[in-house]
């Protein structure tokens, strides 16, 4: 949906100067510029270029199409437990999960399911844990929930210490579960485990799954499955076997064109690069991000750099740079060639940012999630959402919302989205609903409450083109 457009005159003399004033055959012409910025824009929502350039009112940027401003407004939905490490998941049928660490039956790993999707006038909605086997696994070091974008399969993955690592499934959202399966080998230390589904049909089940850990290996090691995850291959080199990345790989993904891609150091041990594999890990690719320029993060957690594929295969990078920015780029090839790293920050004067991660709608539509610092501030944490709806436009205009209220700051420990800190621990998780809806799990670490963040109003990330979503109501703390 266009926004409507306000015209302006610009009268435009011409003539031959003279000497501070006009001739009296001068003409008067009538110049219309169309202006795009014709809504009330909210305090915490801002609308800008690549850089931190404020784009608000400014009409020298031709806006159209695709690439247009929408009223648009953040805010978050708490699902009433702790979360550590919080990955999500959402069915075809809209049933959305977040890990919760500790909080299931017996201890073990909850999965909180919250039917938020298609809340719209009033504030209710509930949450309930959907993970409760006969016998439930004992809580895991690192949790991890992963839903098939194709199937809707729930897939659990729980990493226990030297012990190997268990998944277990579920087919009916929950209702009942199937495993465990180990998949990995115990001789292999393991941490920093990612779970993913491709498009790419396997001998057993409809799609391929995969998973890579931080093992005894220079670089990450993967194993895939092409059985659903019942059992797995042996774990092999998530990368060219000649490779020294070390480090933690990012959250894998798997693609409509059946590949896989994983974020990582380069294999120099410098940069960032996005390795992919084409034929379920027999073997790997390293791509390199234009991380020349924006140098990587000095940090604990500046090992990864985040990837995600939009409906049609285009791959999507995001990391830090030596400044603590969030940047950005594009792949329309698979990886084999990149964009110029764009920074995607607001013009709100941050000092830092962490917990990078990225997500993709349709072609042309991307989305990240990541926590901020703004100079001055005392160590005030905030949760930001930037999407583009025009992303391969050569100008492509940014929207990005704060979640919380100011005054309700996630965190307020010090260099907070520098390092581990509360249950943000180790990583974050992003995904898109059917609807568009941008959803980013994480904590509010001083209430010790899971989250869900969104955008409760502003435009789709789905359809050929970009229309306004109904609006849902406001959270935020009345919802910890």
């Amino acid at each position: 949906m266009k926004q409507p457009l306000a015209v302006f005159l610009v009268f435009v003399f011409l003539s031959t100067p003279l000497a501070g004033c006009f001739a009296e055959d001068t003409e008067v012409t009538e110049v219309t510029v169309e202006s795009v910025w014709t809504f009330e824009k909210n305090d915490l929502t801002w609308y800008h270029y690549a850089g931190a350039v404020d784009a608000w009112g400014n009409d020298s940027v031709a806006l159209g199409d695709r690439n247009l401003p929408f009223p648009a407004e953040g805010t978050y939905y708490g699902i009433g437990m702790s979360t550590f490490e919080p990955t999500m998941g959402i069915t075809q049928t809209d049933m959305m999960v977040m890990s919760s660490y500790g909080n299931g039956p017996a201890g073990s790993t909850a999965i909180i399911s919250c039917d938020l999707i298609g809340m719209v006038d009033i504030l209710d909605y509930s949450c309930e844990n959907v993970y409760d086997p006969f016998l439930p696994i004992a809580n895991s070091n690192d949790p991890y929930i992963y839903v098939d974008p194709w199937t809707s399969r729930i897939m659990k993955f729980d990493m226990h210490a030297l012990l190997g690592m268990t998944v277990e499934w579920s087919d009916d959202e929950g209702s009942s579960w199937q495993g465990p399966s180990v998949a990995t080998q115990v001789y292999s230390v393991q941490d920093h485990q990612t779970i993913a589904s491709s498009n790419m049909p396997a001998a057993l089940y409809e799609t391929t799954w995969m998973f890579c850990i931080n093992g005894n290996a220079p670089h990450p090691l993967c194993s895939s499955s092409q059985d659903g995850g019942a059992t797995w291959g042996p774990e092999t080199s998530g990368a060219p076997v000649t490779c020294s990345s070390g480090g933690l790989s990012a959250h894998l993904v798997g693609s409509i064109d059946g590949n896989f891609y994983r974020g990582n150091k380069g294999c120099t041990g410098e940069g960032y690069s996005i390795f992919r594999t084409t034929n379920a890990g027999i073997s790997w690719t390293e791509h390199e991000l234009p991380t020349s320029v924006t140098g990587t993060a000095d940090t604990w957690n500046a090992e990864e750099a985040q990837v995600e594929v939009d409906s049609e295969g285009n791959v999507h990078a995001m990391w830090m740079g030596l400044d603590n920015m969030p940047y950005w780029s594009y792949s329309i090839d698979q990886g084999d060639t990149w964009s110029n790293a764009t920074m995607i920050a607001p013009p709100i004067n941050l000092s830092g940012t962490g917990f990078p991660v990225v997500v993709a709608g349709d072609a042309g539509t991307v989305a990240f999630g990541y926590v901020g610092e703004t100079a001055g501030d005392e160590e005030t944490w905030n949760a930001y959402l930037t999407y583009a709806t025009d992303a391969f436009n050569e100008t492509p205009l940014f929207t990005t919302v704060q979640l919380n209220q100011n005054g309700d700051p996630i965190d307020q420990e010090t260099d907070c989205g520098y390092n581990r800190c509360g249950g943000l621990g180790d990583f974050l998780d992003i995904r898109v609903d059917q609807y568009g809806r941008t959803w980013f799990s994480l904590s509010h670490n001083l209430a010790d409450i899971g989250i869900f963040g969104t955008i409760n109003e502003g435009p789709s990330l789905r359809g050929d083109t970009i229309t306004m979503m109904d609006a849902m109501p406001g959270g935020g703390m009345a919802t910890l």
